[in-house]
C-alpha cells in the first residue's frame, strides 16, 4: 500500500500492471507517494479514475501526510513553488523550440556522414566528421531526456513514439530501458539502492561521512558474508583516515536479465 493526498491504496496487484513498472511503485510501499503521483501524471483526473478500485482506507487526523525524515516546511514550499511555476505556464512546451532542436540534430547527423562521404576520410574532414557526430549524439541524448519526460507534448503516446525514434534509431538504445532507469532515479533521486544512478558498477565509491555509513551499514545487514578491513593509506598524498573495504559479490535481478556485480568500496572520511 501507499498514500497519495491522504488516501491509502493497495497497489500489490496493480503494481505489475502499471505501465510505469512495479519498481517505481515498490519504492514507496508503505510511504507517501504524493508528490511523486503529481510529478509523474499530467493527466491526475484521468489517473485517479483508476485509484478509486484499490482504495482501502484513509489515513488518521493524528498522522502526518509525510515522511518522518523529511522537513514539513520544505514540502509545503516546494508544493506551493510548483502551483506558481504552473499557473505562470512555464511548464508547457514551446513546440517551435523543440521543432529546432529535432531538425538541428538531424542536420548535424547527417553533416557527419556526409563529410566523410564527399571528403574522405583524411585526417581534417575525419575529425569534423567525429565533431558533427558527436554534438548530434549528447543533443539526442538530452532532447529523448524531455521526451521520457513527456514534455514535449501534451499526449503521452506522442512522446514515446518519437523517443523511440530518437533513443532507438538515432542513438541504438532501448528507450524502455533508459524510462525504466529514469523513471527510478526521479521517484527516489539520490536514495542509495532505489536510485540507480547511484549504482556506479561494477565499483561504488561512497565519499562522506553520511553516506558512507548508510551504504556501510545497508551492505552489513544484508550481506553475512561480509568481509571488512580497515587501514591506514596514503594515495597521491592524500591521507585515507579511515578506509573501510566492503566487498561482495551479488546477483541482481533487473526488469530483462541478471548481472553479477561488485557492488562495494566505501570511503568513511578522508582527510
Amino acid at each position: 500500500w501507499l498514500v497519495i493526498d491522504r488516501k491509502v491504496y493497495d497497489v500489490s496487484k496493480f503494481s505489475k500492471q502499471h505501465p510505469g513498472g512495479s519498481r517505481v511503485i515498490s519504492h514507496y510501499a508503505g510511504q507517501d507517494a504524493t508528490d511523486a503521483f503529481v510529478a509523474f501524471h499530467n493527466d491526475e483526473s484521468l489517473v485517479k479514475k483508476y485509484l478509486k478500485s484499490l482504495l482501502i482506507g484513509e489515513l488518521a487526523p493524528d498522522q502526518p501526510s509525510f515522511e518522518s525524515n523529511k522537513k514539513k516546511s520544505l514540502l509545503e514550499d516546494f508544493r506551493e513553488l510548483r502551483c506558481t511555476i504552473k499557473k505562470m505556464g512555464l511548464l508547457r512546451p514551446n513546440y517551435i523550440f523543440f521543432f529546432l532542436i529535432f531538425l538541428h540534430l538531424l542536420v548535424l547527423d547527417a553533416a557527419s556522414w556526409l563529410v566523410v562521404w564527399y571528403f574522405g576520410i583524411s585526417l581534417v574532414p575525419f575529425l569534423v566528421g567525429i565533431a558533427f557526430f558527436t554534438i548530434a549524439q549528447i543533443q539526442m541524448g538530452w532532447f529523448q531526456h524531455d521526451l521520457g519526460h513527456c514534455s514535449v507534448f501534451r499526449k503521452p503516446k506522442w512522446n514515446r513514439l518519437l523517443q523511440i525514434v530518437v533513443i532507438n534509431v538515432l542513438k541504438g538504445l532501448p528507450a524502455s530501458w533508459w524510462n525504466h532507469l529514469h523513471n527510478q532515479h526521479h521517484a527516489k533521486p539520490n536514495c542509495f539502492r532505489k536510485d540507480p544512478d547511484l549504482n556506479m558498477h561494477p565499483l561504488l565509491f561512497s565519499l562522506g561521512k553520511t553516506l558512507s555509513v548508510e551504504v556501510s551499514m545497508g551492505m552489513a545487514e544484508e550481506a553475512k558474508i561480509l568481509k571488512t578491513e580497515s587501514y591506514r593509506v596514503r594515495v597521491s598524498g592524500l591521507q585515507l583516515a579511515h578506509y573501510n573495504v566492503f566487498s561482495f559479490f551479488s546477483l541482481e535481478k533487473r526488469r530483462r536479465s541478471s548481472c553479477l556485480t561488485i557492488i562495494s568500496i566505501g570511503i568513511s572520511s578522508v582527510s
